[in-house]
């Protein structure tokens, strides 16, 4: 049963958050016993990632002091923030526009447009990367039209997750965790969660998973010596280290996430389970490893040029 199902809420924003975290057992067994892995259920936001949160917060933020007003928000996105901004646009009355990589899957285009929202698409050569710069040309073309948040740089991104989820996981496990591990997109997960867990009493180790190649498969994760650096990203004090993660082993950990778990999650929680499956199994027994399932693997049904093929 969703933890939403007996609540009364105004609006979608209030289903925002407080999802749940799933122990992995399968995992668990492949990193050699004696440990525990948890994941928190991201996908159980009402825009189905873990972006639901940012985009909340930023919005909000952007309302409270005034720089929305009467404009247009506008971003690049790889997909799921996309879908929140549109999904909270819609609630909000706030007009959408998205920048987005040519290449970024069908279903994400078409969740993103029954909102509402107009798409504007970079290069699909030029990656995320693409998608910022010409997000960028825009506003300065058209400031007086366009409100900017910048996920990549808006200190609200990573306060999301410190207001939010890593006070969720504190509550949940307390004193017991002993590592976290998530990847980095727009690091603002790994930030806001990182930082709020080493206010912690205990000692907890932060990781944090990125692809170990510039030209790799892994949607919404970035290669962070290959790419425009976040100026989120302010590791110091936070991120205790770096895990590279090959995109097959990503992608084999979506599958067996599937297969084992009955849990059916896009390549970004593969890597992320597969980057907890490799902590827990250096920490050893006693190890109590959370990390995050960003978003549904539905959205990854329409193949892109460098996934697999699958036959359905």
């Amino acid at each position: 049963m969703s933890l939403h199902s007996n609540r009364r809420t105004r609006s979608v924003l209030d289903l925002i958050g407080n999802t749940p975290l799933i122990r992995l057992r399968s995992v668990e067994r492949r990193a050699g016993g004696g440990v525990e892995i948890w994941a928190k259920c991201e996908f159980e936001n009402p825009g189905g990632s873990v972006k639901d949160r940012a985009a909340r917060q930023m919005i909000l933020d952007a309302l409270a002091d005034g720089r929305l007003a009467g404009k247009t928000l506008i971003d690049s996105t790889s997909g799921n923030t996309g879908v929140a901004y549109s999904m909270i646009g819609a609630a909000l009355g706030i007009p959408i526009t998205l920048v987005m990589p040519a290449n970024v899957s069908v279903a994400r285009k078409n969740i993103t447009r029954a909102y509402g929202t107009e798409l504007v698409f970079s290069s699909e050569l030029e990656g995320s990367d693409g998608a910022i710069l010409l997000a960028q040309k825009m506003v300065d073309q058209e400031p007086d039209r366009y409100f900017y948040p910048n996920q990549y740089a808006n200190p609200s991104n990573p306060k999301a997750h410190y207001l939010g989820t890593g006070a969720e996981i504190l509550r949940a496990l307390g004193d017991r965790i002993t590592h976290f591990a998530a990847g980095v997109g727009t690091t603002g997960t790994i930030m806001g969660t990182g930082r709020r867990l080493k206010e912690h009493d205990r000692p907890i180790e932060v990781v944090a998973i990125e692809p170990d190649d510039a030209l790799h498969g892994l949607e919404g994760l970035k290669h962070l010596p290959s790419s425009i650096v976040p100026a989120i990203w302010q590791p110091e004090g936070v991120v205790d280290r770096m895990l590279p993660i090959p995109t097959d082993e990503a992608w084999d950990a979506a599958d067996l996430l599937c297969r084992e778990e009955g849990v059916f999650v896009g390549h970004s929680a593969g890597a992320n389970v597969a980057g907890a499956c490799r902590v827990a199994r250096e920490a050893g027994p006693g190890a109590v490893v959370v990390t995050v399932l960003p978003d549904r693997g539905d959205r990854y049904f329409a193949p892109m040029k460098w996934e697999r093929q699958y036959v359905w």
